[in-house]
């Protein structure tokens, strides 16, 4: 199992966008995708056009389907044209559970 952190910041003009028409329409279709066992969104408390997405996947080969697969890639260009800056990834595991 692996974990997945994206941290996205956006324009002020384009948060809204992403939560309530790509984030709304995708959130299920990702949640269900082959390999996804639990995708949320969560918001900064100091900067809130600062949204943080935390995924967890069976394993890293799932996580590339899903990077490869369409629904990714429309995803994420809506998502990107709505940036204030370049998003950051990391993908971790548990050290300890």
């Amino acid at each position: 199992m692996i974990k997945r952190i994206v941290k996205m910041t956006f324009r002020p003009d384009g948060l809204n966008t992403f939560l309530h028409e790509v984030f709304e329409e995708s959130k299920e279709r990702i949640r269900a995708f082959p390999g996804c066992q639990h995708m949320e969104l969560l918001q900064c408390a100091d900067e809130p056009n600062t949204l943080f997405t935390l995924s967890i996947w069976d394993d890293e080969a799932a996580l590339e389907r899903y990077r490869q697969s369409e629904l990714f890639q429309r995803t994420w260009a809506r998502t990107k044209a709505l940036f204030a800056q370049r998003a950051e990834a990391w993908t971790v595991k548990e050290v300890e559970e």
